[in-house]
């Protein structure tokens, strides 16, 4: 089990992503994503950053602060994102609902929002001590 943002769990992402993604699942998009999660347990905030090129994972990265640039910036309370990555909770439910702010192309955003449902359904099987 790893836990929830550690170097570890970003490891196993970026390998589950990568073993379970194929470009045409993807859609072959180049884009980039940063998650911020705000109200950590211990304070503070912190990153999930992903990119894709043509299709395939480019980048996984987490970290304290806010993180690299990226097309899309998504925010919002650690617990929101926790509940995407355990599947509990759609991106699109809870962006639509106002549980996440988005800084970038909306309309883009909720085309790749079932995108990012697929790699939040990717997440959601790596055992995770949240």
């Amino acid at each position: 089990m790893v836990k929830y943002l550690s170097n570890e769990w970003q490891a196993e992402v970026d390998k589950q992503l990568r073993a379970h993604l194929s470009p045409e699942k993807m859609n072959n998009i180049t884009s980039s994503m940063n998650n911020r999660y705000l109200n950590c347990p211990g304070g503070g905030s912190k990153f999930f950053f992903v990119s894709f090129a043509d299709g395939k994972v480019d980048k996984v990265l987490v970290g304290e602060g806010e993180g690299p640039k990226a097309e899309f910036y998504i925010s919002g309370d650690y617990e929101i994102f926790a509940k995407i990555s355990r599947a509990e909770l759609g991106s699109q439910k809870a962006l639509m609902g106002g549980m996440l702010k988005l800084k970038g192309n909306m309309v883009k955003a909720l085309k790749l929002a079932s995108l990012s449902d697929r790699l939040n359904k990717i997440i959601a099987t790596i055992e995770t001590e949240f």
